[in-house]
């Protein structure tokens, strides 16, 4: 059994440990409320800009004479985009994503192409780089609050190399944010625009809330007749720019928001953790307590029956 000073000790850098936590879901908590507001203000605008470019894409008329829409037959190579976090403590965040990466890869490999990855967040690219593959884009240091620039600069990056033929379909997996105890690992292909889609847990659910909200609004947009000016293949060589700007900048401030709760979730429960362990503690220094008193009381009877 560990000695009185020994627990105290423990119990002490325990205590210590606590604080830090239990300081960390704080703050965690403080800056996830802005970053749900920065998600709410943009989703109706991505959601809208998406709706926008696809009915475009529909009234061009067979295939727009537009790079970025050229959709390849033979695929060769596909850029799988991970969106993780600069810092860890937050739980299994970092690790689902890259685990979903490998799976993609995997999967695109089973289809006779190659992946080619690129990584936001330091903790996605030191964890590609310790399984030794090739990076295509590193972009570190703004996970925690990202910018529309920053955005526009992975945007502008996966689509020249879309134009450029060194990919032939874009895929973007990171965390949609549900709540602080939910977040799902999403994956949406980004480019060509004719298989974007978003795919895996909770994509029905985010269908059926369309059809609602489309429902509600009392207009059915499948039987509208659009009129574009100007004509919708030359709007469509502005918009497809934008929108993939917008869809990676929304899976940025979905990713920030679910590390965020993930963080707050972790460090909660590694206060209670501590807070539980603390009281284990408590009772093994009174145990430890009540043997050094007992085992000073036998001393002194000891002592005493040897003087008589």
């Amino acid at each position: 059994m560990a000695s009185q000073k020994e627990v105290k000790s423990r119990i002490a850098s325990i205590k210590n440990i606590q604080k830090i936590t239990r300081a960390m879901e704080m703050v965690a908590a403080a800056r996830l409320r802005r970053s749900e507001q920065r998600i709410a203000d943009l989703r109706p605008y991505s959601e809208g800009m998406r709706k926008l470019t696809r009915i475009a894409s529909a009234h061009a008329g067979g295939v727009p004479r537009v790079p970025v829409l050229a959709e390849r037959e033979n695929v060769q190579k596909v850029g799988i985009v991970l969106v993780t976090g600069d810092r860890g403590l937050a739980g299994a965040f970092n690790s689902n994503i890259i685990r979903e990466g490998m799976r993609s890869a995997a999967r695109v490999r089973e289809e006779g192409a190659e992946p080619s990855f690129s990584v936001v967040g330091r903790k996605g690219v030191s964890a590609l780089t310790f399984r030794k593959q090739e990076l295509a884009g590193e972009y570190v240091g703004f996970t925690d609050r990202p910018s529309f620039a920053d955005a526009r600069e992975i945007g502008e990056a996966l689509t020249a190399r879309y134009v450029d033929e060194e990919v032939d379909r874009v895929e973007l997996i990171y965390n949609r944010f549900v709540s602080p105890l939910t977040q799902y690992v999403w994956r949406q292909t980004l480019l060509p625009l004719q298989q974007a889609e978003v795919v895996g847990e909770g994509a029905e659910e985010e269908e059926q809330e369309e059809e609602v909200e489309s429902t509600d609004s009392g207009v059915d947009q499948s039987r509208s007749e659009w009129f574009f000016e100007p004509d919708a293949e030359e709007l469509l060589g502005r918009l497809i720019p934008e929108y993939v700007t917008i869809s990676v900048y929304r899976a940025l401030l979905e990713s920030a928001a679910s590390e965020l709760g993930a963080r707050m979730t972790a460090m909660r429960n590694a206060a209670e953790n501590a807070e539980s362990i603390n009281d284990e503690l408590t009772l093994e220094m009174n145990r430890a307590r009540q043997a050094e008193i007992t085992q000073e009381i036998l001393e002194v009877v000891a002592g005493a029956e040897a003087l008589s």
